[in-house]
């Protein structure tokens, strides 16, 4: 009951990495944290083409002189940003989050010279951020621009929002205790969002899921021949192994299909279909426990001479163990695995022997 109620709430609650954010926040919240996503290599030959923009508008619904800060950080400074959050003297929280990070980030007043990773909103509703560091280069119909180059190696990228404020005179970080309601309309894209010319096939998504669309479609092409061909097979065999091998096939082809229309979806919005993409992840995991049943049989010999399965309790058990543990680790690592780790649910111990 509680791994049904465990998949219930994560389809309720689903959000795939979207790239185009929209919503409400409460600045009483102190800090909310937007998302995590993956900028591709500059290539310097067509280098506006190729960088990771950033941008988009933070406004109040009532004009208001209480701001707070936008925060665009690789994960050399998010980690120590992210870890005193949690402190419970917010002003303390603030001033230790931006401690590593103020030695380098450019402000207007404080540090002229410095990196381009906050932003004070919100911004004036039709007005460009009072402290852009491009104004000419901000994006049609946005507040702000955050132009990311990536020289050497794609990486991870924390977009974030914390009520914090930088005091002007002494250049030191403090707590914004005030209510504020902010509305947010954030875009994270790879490529000139200027230009028509861009692929979007690697547009809207973080460099570690580029080119998913094309291998989507793909393994769906090969799908639509072998389930008909399977499909027919099955008709005229009725084989234990047979029915077995169709019901993972059709669940895998179910799987790929939800997963297809969600990519094909987040390629012209930034957001896709979340709901649809977890439940193409549950037909995946049946397809695969599924397929589990039927090598485990073969293993034994139970559906090769026989047209009837033979009931073995520790066979079964085994087989009931493992769809468990994958539907848990799959829960897990939607629910549980911090946002700052660059990790699935195979490449932690309990996985990895999962997958052994």
């Amino acid at each position: 009951m509680e791994l049904v109620r465990g998949l219930l709430c994560l389809w309720l609650t689903s959000c795939c990495s979207a790239t185009h954010l929209v919503g409400t926040w409460h600045t009483s919240d102190f800090f909310l944290f937007l998302s995590k996503f993956g900028v591709q290599k500059t290539d310097l030959h067509y280098e506006k083409d190729t960088l990771g923009y950033i941008f988009g508008n933070v406004t109040s619904r009532v004009p208001t002189k209480r701001h707070v800060t936008l925060t665009v950080l690789d994960k050399n400074f998010f980690l120590e940003y992210y870890t005193n959050r949690s402190l419970l003297d917010k002003d303390k929280a603030c001033s230790r989050m931006f401690s590593k990070v103020s030695s380098v980030a450019y402000h207007p007043v404080c540090y002229a010279d410095g990196i381009d990773l906050f932003r004070t909103v919100p911004c004036a509703a039709n007005q460009i951020c009072p402290d852009e560091v491009y104004p000419w280069n901000v994006v049609k119909h946005s507040q702000f621009t955050f132009a990311i180059k990536d020289l050497s190696v794609p990486r991870f990228w924390y977009v974030s929002l914390v009520a914090c404020y930088r005091n002007e005179t002494t250049c030191e970080w403090h707590h914004m205790p005030q209510d504020t309601i902010l509305d947010y309309d954030i875009w994270l894209v790879n490529g000139n969002p200027n230009s028509s010319a861009y692929n979007p096939l690697v547009y809207q998504f973080s460099f570690d899921r580029q080119n998913t669309v094309e291998l989507y479609l793909v393994f769906f092409g090969v799908y639509l021949i072998l389930v008909p061909l399977q499909l027919y097979a099955v008709s005229r065999q009725r084989h234990p192994v047979t029915r077995l091998f169709t019901a993972s096939l059709i669940m895998e082809f179910l799987s790929l299909a939800f997963n297809l229309v969600d990519v094909l979806k987040f390629t012209i919005d930034g957001v896709g279909y979340p709901k649809l993409a977890v439940t193409g992840d549950i037909f995946d995991i049946l397809s695969r426990t599924i397929f589990m049943l039927l090598l485990l049989l073969l293993a034994k010999g139970l559906a090769v001479t026989r047209q009837e399965f033979t009931w073995k309790p520790l066979l079964f058990l085994i087989w009931l163990m493992y769809g468990v543990v994958h539907i848990l680790l799959y829960v897990w690592n939607k629910t549980e695995v911090d946002i700052i780790e660059d990790i699935d649910e195979y490449q932690t111990w309990p996985g990895g022997s999962f997958s052994a």
